[in-house]
């Protein structure tokens, strides 16, 4: 089992986890899968009936970011209350980050966007907070869906 960071994310899948992850690393630049820990047999616990092979610990980093997931069940899902910011240099990589990642269109609203998975991810320029300075700038981002920046510029 990898070390963990002192606080990270943990991302609780219903049966996807292993390939969230290798999903996510294949999106995202100086990624990896660090474990993989599956559920032990079902017949040691009733809590594992259905789950042999599922994932118990998954650890992964992303870009340098480090994450934890598990396969659990039904029980909970993803909602827009947590997302994942993506900082990105340019529009270049704003499209590229927002073709992988966008994957429900009725979800997507100033540059935030849910992958297949249900995860909220927002793909935004890392100079966002210089083009929404003035009122217009913020009325042309409230009508993006993906951020595009010379609209903003030329607001």
């Amino acid at each position: 089992m990898a070390e963990l960071s002192f606080i990270q994310p943990c991302l609780w899948f219903n049966d996807q986890a292993r390939e969230a992850m290798e999903y996510y690393v294949s999106v995202f630049p100086n990624s990896e899968i660090l474990s993989i820990d599956e559920y032990p047999d079902e017949s040691l616990d009733e809590h594992f009936v259905g789950m042999a092979g599922k994932v118990v610990n998954g650890q992964f980093r992303l870009n340098g970011v480090d994450f934890v997931c598990l396969d659990g069940g039904p029980d909970f899902t993803f909602t827009e209350a947590i997302s994942f910011v993506v900082s990105c240099r340019d529009q270049e990589e704003i499209d590229r980050y927002w073709s992988q990642l966008s994957h429900v269109p009725e979800s997507e609203q100033c540059g935030w966007c849910k992958d297949r998975f249900g995860l909220s991810w927002q793909i935004i320029p890392a100079n966002m907070g210089d083009l929404i300075r003035r009122p217009e700038q913020i009325q042309v981002m409230m009508r993006q869906k993906k951020i595009i920046i010379a609209e903003l510029e030329n607001a």
